[in-house]
């Protein structure tokens, strides 16, 4: 027992009291957070309430805008099943007959048979409509489109030039070829039409429009014979060099050195 007497010996203090601390500074935090998460639970019921009544008193305008999403969906489906798509399955049809023509009077080495041709494709045949027809009674459509460019070059070979033009710029494609053919096709007309500024405008623009190995080519070249004619030497110089060094295959390529002699 006089072990537990010694000089300097400090009786241990009792856990239970820091315990009790502990438990009460975590009470009071609890508290706290109880009380700022009630608050902002009557915030929410109260921004709630004033959504259900804002929805209350606007019901009738919520539901019109939702009928009426509905009924645009619906159109829409049913315009594309009704309308549309038996709309280009008869353009299909009235084309097919356009279209072989067109094919017959480009493979044709006599000019007088490819003329008979053309003029089939514009006023039909077969008992079915030509190309101006199928391309204005089923705009909107990809026949319809199409069809446009067949009336296109087909009165560009016809020497129809006002007629090319007007067909030509209707047409629209994202073929790396079709597109600039017919830009510069609206060229050729413009130039059959004298009119060498426009020309020279679109030759330029088919140039660049899906630049590959056919079409760029062919359209500088037309481009620098253009410009060379209307005496712009210059221009004709940076036709015929782009020619030269970037499409050196190119059937185009074959005379270009003369060509790069007279521009210079």
């Amino acid at each position: 027992m006089a072990t537990y007497n010694k000089r300097g010996y400090k009786a241990p203090k009792e856990k239970e009291e820091k315990v009790d601390n502990n438990f009460i500074e975590e009470n009071v935090n609890v508290e706290a957070k109880d009380s700022a998460t009630a608050k902002a639970f009557d915030a929410l019921d109260e921004t709630a309430s004033r959504t259900e009544d804002w929805v209350a008193k606007n019901q009738k305008y919520i539901l019109g805008v939702i009928l009426a999403a509905v009924i645009v969906t619906i159109g829409y489906l049913s315009y594309q099943k009704f309308v549309a798509q038996p709309k280009e399955e008869d353009a299909t049809t009235d084309l097919f007959v356009a279209q072989n023509n067109f094919q017959l009077a480009t493979d044709a080495t006599d000019v007088k048979k490819q003329d008979s041709l053309y003029t089939l494709v514009l006023k039909g045949a077969e008992g079915k409509q030509g190309a101006p027809g199928i391309a204005d009674q089923y705009a909107g459509t990809d026949s319809g489109n199409i069809a446009n460019y067949y009336a296109g070059i087909a009165s560009l070979n016809l020497k129809k030039y006002d007629d090319a033009i007007k067909y030509l710029e209707k047409f629209s494609s994202k073929d790396a070829f079709l597109g600039a053919i017919a830009t510069g096709a609206i060229g050729d007309a413009y130039a059959q039409k004298n009119d060498l500024k426009k020309a020279l405008e679109l030759y330029e623009k088919a140039a660049i429009q899906n630049v590959n190995e056919f079409t760029s080519p062919r359209y500088l070249f037309k481009a620098g014979q253009t410009a060379l004619t209307l005496g712009n030497k210059a221009d004709a110089l940076k036709y015929f060099t782009e020619i030269k060094e970037k499409y050196e295959s190119a059937p185009e390529a074959q005379q270009i050195d003369a060509l790069i002699g007279m521009a210079q």
